[in-house]
């Protein structure tokens, strides 16, 4: 169903919901810190999950950013220029950290010497290695995947702002659950 005047497509509204629940237990069972530990044994099925739910975000972001080009987008809500242009900002930020950080990821793990293992698959580096570079990389994708969750955070608690204080429509154009108020 495509979008409306009032409302992003529900397969819009899919993606994003998609893409959230899945950023968020990615970031919930990424293990993180040095080397060492994020590669341990002990800890290789949760790798092995954090890159299959990083795989699946990046093809995510792209079919929803080749959905956006051809899905009706939804009037603008009235608001002041500045919350406008920051709210754009903001969507393109997400956007952007959604296909760097898992670029990051297979950069920083291939240049460690690292192989992928999204979906139980063994993907070998395709690129020379460089530990240092890689492990930079890597602390790169941490920072990344750190904010994503911040920026995400913020733009959940801008959108509840506008539903309970401002009243206006900004949330109910992504949520099918919830009704328009008017």
């Amino acid at each position: 169903m495509p979008g409306t005047n009032l409302t992003h497509s529900r397969t819009a509204q899919t993606f994003h919901w998609l893409t959230a629940i899945l950023v968020l237990i990615a970031f919930i069972a990424s293990v993180g810190g040095p080397e060492s530990r994020v590669y341990s044994v002990e800890n290789a099925s949760a790798l092995r999950l954090h890159e299959t739910l990083g795989t699946i975000v990046f093809i995510l972001t792209c079919l929803r950013l080749l959905w956006r080009a051809v899905d009706t987008q939804p009037a603008p809500v009235a608001m002041p220029d500045w919350m406008q242009t920051l709210s754009k900002l903001v969507h393109w930020a997400l956007f952007a950290l959604l296909l760097l950080t898992p670029v990051t990821a297979v950069l920083g793990a291939w240049m460690e010497g690292h192989a992928l293992t999204p979906f139980g698959l063994a993907i070998q580096p395709m690129i020379g290695e460089s530990k240092v570079l890689g492990a930079t990389i890597s602390d790169i994708h941490g920072m990344l995947g750190d904010a994503i969750i911040w920026l995400a955070g913020l733009h959940a608690v801008a959108a509840i702002y506008h539903h309970i204080w401002l009243r206006d429509e900004v949330l109910t154009a992504m949520t099918p659950w919830l009704k328009r108020r008017s």
